[in-house]
């Protein structure tokens, strides 16, 4: 009986499951919140072993006690098994380098503070710090048997002072002494006023010991790569006398180590780099291109004999821009990446300049916002591991084959946006309403999303200008859509990815028609339905700050924007920007005092007057690449005219505001409290 009667409640209580579900309320939505920013994870430069079976990367995570993101160096099989540190805990390490054999290990880690080589036995685990410098050593390359590494390494100069100062008596309390700069570029953004010196290449035995220097003089010399007998070094540098005022004229050049003779194997005006030598030693492929003095132009892949001798284009009518050349192991083409319609793409060309498309997706370095980036490498059987990204995740790794389909190996983040609900990311192409050219972009919706209801638009828009947004993960992004926004992103014409012609679109034109691209664009997502049109909103840094200033000067159908790290005064910011040189040469016709009429019809600053929208500046108090001072001056030409405008200003920021996570959110936090201060008919999400 008692059997029975439980049996009976059983099935009864079974029957009725499903119609409890039914009237049951639906899960409730688990949003991306900002404090999840903290805890989110990504892989960098993975180096797989020559093998191919093992993966050694940068796990690099963001630390909430710190504000900082430190990285150490995990390793996992290439068939994703066996993911381990490969490190004591908490030790940063980065720039891994497998030997020739795969039988050890280059990396940089920190000791006492500084930064310095270290190399380990992969079967024992055994480890040497192999220098005591300095200066931070970058660009680890292992010599062809494996006896030797090179490097590259900040020199300090210190020149005879100008002038002879006073010294303080002792235990006297004087004023910092101040600086005397006579360079051209003399501070740069993220590096503050720079110090006197230049990067140099340098050798060590594998033994330890003290480096020695083989390249000199008043150059920055780029990452070295052996030659087949180990005798020399080749390297990209612009060693030019005018390399100050022509910054774009860089060589390939050898370095006998025997003598230090230094040879140029390249003399073509334009840059000239990324250095990778064939197999057999006879082939030096790299990218570059014959300098016009565009904004935007594409760097094709050429191959060269080992002498500088032979230099032919391989990569021919390809119009996109070629990076990072890996030869494979049989010498018949080479891996590169390169960007198109807002992805990131691994490729193989054979030197007969035959290519094929090997995956898609890698990047994924960008926390804030959905920009390109990443990296690959190549092991001697052809296996590919590099960094994967989708609108759900950040860098995790994976690994391909040509012909073979990709194997994600990591989800670093599963723990964190496995447990959310993230807006949904869908492509969208229009046309301008300029001269009807298709532009690509993105519309991220809101979790929960309902097509019957209304939501605020908020058009972030991209920096660069010569950069491009994508299908990749943005926390930024994400966290405008979880509160409630349907947000659109896209690449209007100067954007790379769509070829040169599209970049140069343009040329001595920016900010313009950029305008009719992006209000194209949201005239499209309103064309849906869903979007409520009383709350427009519009924001966008560096790049993107300069197009939403020359759209509230243009325009009022946004109820509030937020100009992030512009460029208000093209005269005032090529006179203080930390690379003006390449400003003014590429971006401009002339000097400003020689065409202040151009650089003022392209300043925002220059319809002011035409601004009603409330407008927020937001800026880094130690950006040197758009200098605080552009915003001050839009904030206080809409104070004087009685705009409401607020600013707000991140004191230990560089260009990159959002490398700090507490930065990030707390920007997404100034701008969406902004938005919801101007939206009409108050707060809240859909209508």
């Amino acid at each position: 009986m008692r059997f029975r009667s439980l049996s009976v409640a059983l099935l009864a209580a079974a029957a009725a499951a499903p119609l409890l579900a039914q009237g049951a309320a639906p899960a409730p939505i688990r949003r991306l919140m900002p404090r999840d920013i903290f805890e989110l994870e990504w892989a960098a430069s993975p180096e797989i072993s020559p093998d191919g079976r093992r993966i050694v990367f940068e796990r690099t995570r963001f630390d909430i006690m710190t504000d900082g993101s430190p990285s150490q160096l995990w390793m996992i099989n290439a068939d994703g098994t066996d993911l381990r540190p490969l490190l004591a805990p908490g030790r940063d390490a980065g720039s891994p380098d497998w030997s020739p054999d795969g039988s050890k290990l280059l990396y940089v880690s920190s000791t006492e503070g500084k930064s310095q080589i270290f190399v380990r036995w992969m079967d024992s685990g055994a480890e040497a710090e192999l220098t005591h410098v300095e200066q931070f050593p970058s660009g680890l390359r292992w010599s062809p048997d494996a006896k030797w590494i090179a490097f590259v390494m900040f020199v300090p100069d210190t020149p005879k002072p100008f002038a002879e100062l006073l010294s303080p008596p002792e235990g006297a309390k004087w004023a910092t002494p101040p600086k005397f700069i006579d360079q051209v570029n003399y501070r740069a953004d993220g590096r503050g006023y720079l110090r006197r010196g230049y990067r140099h290449l340098f050798v060590l035995p594998v033994e330890g010991g003290t480096p020695r220097q083989v390249t000199f003089g008043a150059f920055d010399d780029g990452a070295p790569v052996w030659s087949a007998d180990g005798a020399a070094l080749l390297f990209s540098a612009n060693r030019h006398d005018s390399a100050e005022y022509d910054p774009n004229d860089s060589e390939i050049y050898e370095v006998r180590l025997a003598d230090g003779t230094v040879k140029a194997l390249t003399s073509r005006h334009g840059p000239d780099g990324d250095v990778a030598l064939s197999p057999d030693g006879k082939q030096i492929a790299y990218d570059g291109f014959d300098d016009r003095y565009q904004g935007y132009q594409i760097a094709h892949l050429y191959l060269m004999n080992r002498d500088g001798s032979g230099s032919r284009m391989i990569s021919g009518a390809f119009d996109r821009s070629v990076d990072n050349p890996v030869w494979s192991k049989d010498g018949k083409g080479i891996y590169f990446q390169y960007d198109d319609q807002g992805d990131t793409r691994i490729a193989y060309i054979t030197t007969a300049g035959q290519m094929t498309n090997i995956a898609a997706g890698l990047g994924g370095l960008d926390l804030g916002r959905p920009y390109g980036g990443g990296s690959f490498s190549v092991s001697d059987g052809g296996r590919i591991a590099y960094t994967i990204t989708a609108p759900d995740h950040p860098a995790d790794v994976a690994v391909v084959s040509s012909g073979k389909p990709v194997q994600r190996l990591t989800r670093l983040n599963d723990d964190v946006l496995g447990q959310r609900t993230l807006g949904a990311v869908e492509e969208v192409w229009f046309p301008s309403s300029f001269d009807q050219r298709k532009i690509q972009g993105w519309i991220v919706k809101p979790p929960g999303f309902d097509a019957t209801k209304k939501y605020p638009l908020i058009l972030e828009i991209h920096g660069g200008p010569f950069a491009n947004y994508g299908v990749r993960y943005a926390s930024e992004l994400q966290l405008y859509a979880a509160a409630g926004n349907v947000v659109l992103y896209t690449n209007p014409r100067g954007s790379t990815s769509y070829g040169e012609e599209f970049g140069n679109l343009i040329h001595h034109d920016y900010p313009d028609h950029d305008y009719e691209d992006l209000l194209s664009g949201v005239d499209a997502v309103i064309a849906k339905g869903y979007v409520d049109t009383t709350n427009l909103f519009v924001t966008g840094g560096s790049g993107g700050g300069v197009l939403t200033a020359w759209i509230v000067g243009h325009t009022h159908r946004f109820r509030a924007a937020v100009v992030q790290k512009p460029v208000i005064n093209w005269y005032s910011f090529v006179l203080t920007a930390d690379v003006d040189v390449f400003f003014t040469r590429y971006w401009f016709p002339a000097f400003p005092w020689d065409s202040a009429a151009h650089y003022m019809k392209r300043s925002p600053i220059s319809y002011v007057g035409n601004v009603t929208t409330p407008t927020m500046l937001v800026t880094g108090e130690k950006d040197y690449r758009t200098p605080s001072s552009e915003a001050e001056q839009f904030y206080e030409a809409l104070k004087l005219r009685k705009v409401p405008t607020a600013m707000v200003r991140f004191p230990d920021a560089p260009h990159d505001i959002s490398a700090r996570p507490s930065y990030l959110t707390a920007k997404v936090a100034y701008i969406l409290a902004w938005f919801d201060k101007y939206r009409a008919g108050g707060g809240g999400a859909a209508k």
